[in-house]
This record gives structure tokens, sequence and C-alpha cells, in this order.
């Protein structure tokens, strides 16, 4: 049996593994802490600014110069991607149209481009009607007012009013994941289902927190039944708990397909003989060991999954194999906050297979294979880009991995 080690934990990581496993490979996922996915609102982004608002991602897609991610990555593969994302997720987690963006309340209550969705926050989507923003007493980061102030003034068809209630959130502190454990028991459903009946009126959806619920994917629909309103959930900052569930059911997914987890483990290096990759190295316990493999797929990150670095003197590098980067700027950060920094840019360059390539353009090792945040060319958090690109690059690293047999 073929042996491949993914190396990350993150959406490209559970991707790229699950889909090996279920083509007959033997997989070990080799991760030390949990991946991205729990860093994220639970959303699938595609394409949602290039750089206007984007309406069909995945034309957008088709449509990017050279040197994007969706460059080599291309429409074929993102769409496989996104579909076997979605198979594994299932309609309890995601729904939508890849071809299509919604229009979705944030935090901050700004709308933001998604195309892929929790059922959960499918009321929230922007159209005509009445609102309540309701949060809940003592949760950080969700100010209702802010929320409905700015949703107002920017949507001029939707009429936003805010509350906050007073809901206890079980054991367990004043915490998202406190609120969304007790939201999972039809107590704490009660519980909110009362509180909110003082508050909603006529017609109404309400938006709360993202916390109802973490483990039953139908606390929310179970709660909006008991209200007699639509329901829909908007995203918190990170730890976020959409997040959680869609990290959570992906790795379930992937054991369920026969991948071996090695938790807690951080990979040294990638060993290799003639030009390929033979394996990794791991430390573990004060010592290391190698773990043999036919490929190797790097998922580890950008510069906030740990996947690349920046020392104290700004020099951006791969952090395992000191991969040869693009798009490194001279200066990594610009004096406004607010605007893109040069330094997303940067990453690992690669060919159709995920190949990553050194400056010459030359394939660095046959077997090495490179997914996800790591890629060059894409400042994914301001374009929307991130989950299109990680679904995308699983399965193009997937086929190329097949074909080399």
């Amino acid at each position: 049996m073929k042996r491949v080690v993914v190396v990350g934990a993150g959406l490209s990581g559970l991707l790229a593994a699950t889909a090996l496993a279920r083509a007959g490979i033997g997989v070990t996922c080799v991760h030390f802490g949990t991946g991205g996915l729990v860093l994220q609102p639970g959303l699938v982004d595609v394409f949602g600014y290039n750089p206007e608002l984007v309406a069909s991602p995945m034309e957008a897609v088709t449509q990017v110069g050279d040197g994007h991610p969706y460059a080599v990555i291309g429409a074929r593969a993102t769409t496989r991607g996104l579909e076997l994302l979605r198979e594994l997720a299932g309609p309890g987690l995601l729904i939508g149209d890849a071809a299509t963006n919604v229009a979705l309340p944030t935090a901050v209550g700004a709308w933001r481009p998604a195309c892929l969705y929790p059922p959960s926050m499918a009321a929230g989507i922007r159209a005509p009607g009445k609102m309540v923003i309701v949060g809940l007493r003592g949760l950080p980061d969700f100010n209702p007012s802010l929320i409905a102030g700015n949703l107002m003034a920017t949507s001029p068809e939707v009429s936003v009013r805010h509350a906050t209630m007073a809901v206890a959130p079980g054991p367990g502190g004043i915490t998202a994941l406190a609120y969304a454990r007790h939201f999972d028991a039809p107590s704490g459903q009660r519980a909110l289902v009362d509180a909110l009946r003082f508050v909603v009126q006529g017609g109404e959806r309400v938006g709360l927190p993202a916390v109802l619920g973490l483990d039953n994917p139908n606390a929310w629909r179970q709660i909006q039944e008991s209200l007699g309103h639509a329901v829909f959930e908007i995203p918190l900052p990170p730890p976020s708990v959409p997040g959680w569930r869609l990290n959570n059911a992906l790795a379930d997914a992937a054991t369920k397909a026969g991948v071996r987890f090695w938790h807690g483990a951080r990979v040294a290096a990638v060993s290799q003989a003639g030009g390929r990759a033979t394996g990794v190295v791991i430390e573990s316990a004060g010592h290391a060991s190698e773990l043999k493999a036919d490929a190797v797929v790097l998922a580890t990150g950008g510069l906030i999954g740990g996947g690349l670095a920046i020392d104290d003197h700004q020099t951006i590098s791969e952090t395992i194999c000191g991969l040869p980067l693009a798009n490194v700027p001279a200066e990594p950060f610009n004096d406004d906050p607010l605007a893109p920094q040069p330094m997303w840019l940067a990453g690992v360059p690669v060919d159709p297979a995920m190949h990553p390539l050194d400056a010459d353009g030359k394939v660095v090792l046959q077997n090495l294979h490179a997914i996800g945040a790591l890629l060059a060319g894409s400042a994914r958090a301001a374009e929307k880009t991130t989950q299109g690109i990680s679904a995308g690059s699983a399965m193009a690293a997937v086929d190329a991995i097949m074909e080399d047999q």
C-alpha cells in the first residue's frame, strides 16, 4: 500500500487526507495543534472581492492572472474540492451554491460575501424585512447596538433594532463554547426561547451570536421552531463555534475513511533521497523519529498557521523544509493598519501538481506537495478566497499523488 504523510489538520489537510484514504492509500495526518478551521467563521469563501465585490465566485476563479494560486489549481480541482467538502460536512453544516455569493452579517455589522454557509445563518442573508439583533449579557465581542446600527446604515431596505438579555450559560463560564454546549441540551434551548419571547416582535428575524449548539447540529432549528421566528447566527471572533463544528465533522470523516492521526507532534524536516521525499522527521519526547512515506503533503498553513514564519529582522521563511518563497516583500508591513499588508502575498510557488518550485521554476522534490494557506499569490483574507484555495489545492495534490504510482 502506498503511504502518504499529510502535515497539518486544517481544511486542506483534512480534505487531502480523506480523499487519499478513500482511494485506498495509507494516510497518516501529523499535526501539533488544532487546525485553522476553529479560527474561521464556518463559512466557505471561494472569491469575495477581486478587488470589487464578486457575485459569481467560480467565474472569478477562471479570470485570475499568473501568480495567483487559482491560476495553477484551476476551476475543475476547485469545484471537486468544494463538492467533497460539502459531502463531508453534510447539509446540516453547509448549504448554498458555490457559483453565487450571498451577503451575511458580521459581528461588526458589515455585510460579507460567502457562497457556502451553515443553514443556521441562512435567515440572516441580506433581504428586505425586519431584524432584531440580540446579545447575551456578558458574552464578549458581540455588541448588538453596533451591529444593528451598521447594518441599518448600509442596508435601508432592512429594519434592524437591537436588544440584550441575560441567559445563564451553565457550567464553563461566559464563553462562546460554554453557551454552545449549554444550548446543545433541551433545557438550555428552553431557557433561551423563554427569554427571547420577551424581546422578539412580530415579523422579525432574530440574529444571535453563533453559539447555538456545538455537537447538536439541529439546536438552532429546535430553537427556531420553539420560538416561531426565523433565527440566524452571526459569527464571533475566534475561537469560532461554527468553525469547531466543521472541524469536528471533517476530522470524524477522515477517521472513518481510515486516516491515522498523529496528534501533538512537530514535524522538524522532510527526509529525502534521490530528489524525492522519503518521509518526515518528527520531534517527540526529546528525540527525533522518522515516519516513512511515498509522498508528503505540506498543509501547514501560512503566517497564522505556522507554515510560514517571520523573524525579528522581518525575514519570512517556510518552517519545515526552508522552501523557496515567492512574493517576498522588501517591507512586509505598510503604515496603514487597515490596508492589505504585503507579507500576506508571500508563500510557496507551485505547479499544477502542487509541487513546490525553486527560483528557476523547477520542482524541488517530485513527491512533495504544498497546499492551502502555504501557497503564494493571494491575500486570502482580503480576497475572501481562503477555503476555495484550500479545497482546490487539496484535490490537485490528491490527483498528482494518484497519478504518480
